[in-house]
């Protein structure tokens, strides 16, 4: 199993150019189901959840090309199976996009129930309950979601919670629902805005994404077509707190600083200079240390919760001491454990984790627990002194890009050790 070997203690400088969004890829491959003909994708990025998603769409009989490195070429008219199977499921919660799409379109689906990172219950009952509202019979047998549907129809769904993937599948499956769907209390995060440009793009009626209110209008059929999927804001801030916990100057390429507000917002109360232009963004923190900040993450627009464990690493290097508090997952604290194996001074109280901190943390081995923790404990191997050596590191791999090249490119020293 590969590692992450960082000598930390080096001031960060230069630009990164930002790859596609994970959290916006997997939802459109899982949308090109409902595609008429071929569709190629744009800024795809080689992550190992893409891998698996092709994978599963492979397994079903689709069609996949890779061009160029960061296009794919989808074509859904040779699919043959509906089923969604174990083991690829379970290393990656996102399999259960495919199941509006099955659904809405083949009137067919078993899909097992999904895995991913163990941050906590992620149940699917929003999403279940809303194909049932729309006509779907389901049941659960042996681990999988088993639903029918000669025809779905449109109806009102008012979500109980604000859930994104929830959002994503009953949107996919209304596309071809008879009549009009209206989806309330409808996640508004800008990936589901992407999705919903996609499908929009081949032909949907999909209007209010990025709103509370989602109004989609059924279609007969859906064309083929081309999209570019939007950069990720997450990988953005990511790159953003690597420069401010060294207390260096990086220039995020290629992203989109409107969806990047509330993390913004909280580098600068951290005492970093930003600086905007229209796809970039730049932060300088001139050789400062970092002041603690307070946060609360929140469903979009507010502090994204994907971002909180890379602040967590960030405070346990500030001045001062701040607060951070988790409202969407229950479980989302494994990465302050492994914080204080380098010397963090960090304290978990119930959904908050107080961070008082220290000068300097000092290397260590530690371990990987889920995606956005592992970005946390790379951030805090570039702050420590003396090496940090991070285990478990294919938890990386599901969500950042070639994080070690991108990172020397900056200035860091870290390298991967192969297993």
């Amino acid at each position: 199993m590969d590692k992450l070997e960082i000598r930390g203690g080096h001031r960060l400088d230069g630009e990164v150019r930002i790859s596609g969004a994970k959290n916006s890829a997997l939802p459109i491959l899982a949308g090109t189901l409902l595609a008429g003909g071929p569709v190629v994708l744009g800024n795809v990025p080689h992550l190992n959840d893409v891998t698996t998603t092709v994978k599963l769409l492979r397994r079903m009989g689709v069609e996949v090309t890779f061009h160029d490195g960061v296009r794919i070429e989808v074509d859904p008219r040779s699919l043959t199976e509906h089923i969604a199977p174990y083991e690829l499921v379970k290393t990656m919660r996102a399999s259960i996009l495919v199941l509006g799409p099955l659904v809405g379109r083949y009137g067919k689906a078993d899909v097992s129930l999904p895995g991913g990172c163990a941050i906590g219950a992620r149940p699917v009952d929003l999403h279940v309950a809303g194909l049932k509202a729309m006509g779907a019979t389901i049941s659960i047998e042996n681990g999988y979601i088993r639903a029918r549907a000669k025809q779905l129809r449109g109806t009102r769904i008012v979500l109980d919670t604000v859930t994104v993937t929830g959002t994503e599948n009953l949107m996919m499956a209304a596309v071809f629902a008879r009549g009009e769907t209206l989806i309330e209390n409808a996640a508004r995060e800008p990936e589901v805005v992407d999705l919903a440009n996609f499908l929009n793009a081949l032909g949907a009626r999909i209007e209010g994404a990025g709103t509370p209110t989602i109004r989609i209008q059924g279609v007969d059929s859906l064309e083929g077509g081309s999209y570019t999927v939007m950069p990720d804001r997450i990988e953005t801030g990511t790159y953003l707190v690597a420069g401010a916990i060294t207390g260096g100057r990086v220039r995020t390429l290629r992203t989109r600083p409107d969806d990047l507000d509330a993390v913004l917002q909280k580098l600068r109360e951290a005492g970093a200079e930003i600086t905007i232009g229209a796809d970039w963004i730049e932060l300088d923190m001139g050789g400062r240390r970092p002041v603690a900040v307070d946060i609360r993450t929140a469903p979009f627009p507010g502090f994204p919760t994907d971002m909180q464990a890379q602040f967590c690493a960030l405070n346990a290097v500030a001045s001062g001491t701040g607060t951070i508090t988790e409202t969407i997952f229950e479980n989302r604290f494994q990465h302050a454990l492994e914080l204080q194996r380098m010397g963090a001074n960090l304290s978990i109280q119930g959904n908050m984790v107080v961070c008082r901190g220290v000068e300097r943390l000092t290397g260590a081995p530690v371990m990987a627990t889920d995606l956005r923790a592992s970005a946390s404990l790379v951030l805090a191997g570039l702050a420590a002194s003396g090496t940090t050596t991070i285990d478990r590191i294919y938890h990386i791999d599901r969500g950042y890009e070639c994080i070690e090249e991108k990172l020397l490119q900056l200035g860091a020293d870290i390298r991967r050790i192969a297993s």
